[in-house]
């Protein structure tokens, strides 16, 4: 039995986060130089991807609900 249900859009917002957070500590680091707002593309884009991703995983699992047999 599964303890909760796979949830994708949560999958791909703390990949781009752990991406991001890749990003400055390379900066931190010293391998390369980014600027403060080379990120913000990155975040945004992936709060849009995760909010569209989870929209169309619920509405997935609603029609799957509605055709489902009861047992």
């Amino acid at each position: 039995m599964l303890r909760h249900e796979f949830q994708p859009g949560r999958l791909i917002i703390g990949v781009v986060l752990a991406l991001a957070g890749a990003v400055y500590a390379g900066d931190a680091g010293g391998l390369w130089e980014t600027p403060w707002f080379a990120v913000i593309p990155l975040v945004v884009g992936g709060l849009f991807l995760a909010g569209a991703t989870a929209l169309l995983a619920r509405s997935r699992h609603r029609r799957a609900a509605k055709t489902d047999i009861p047992r």
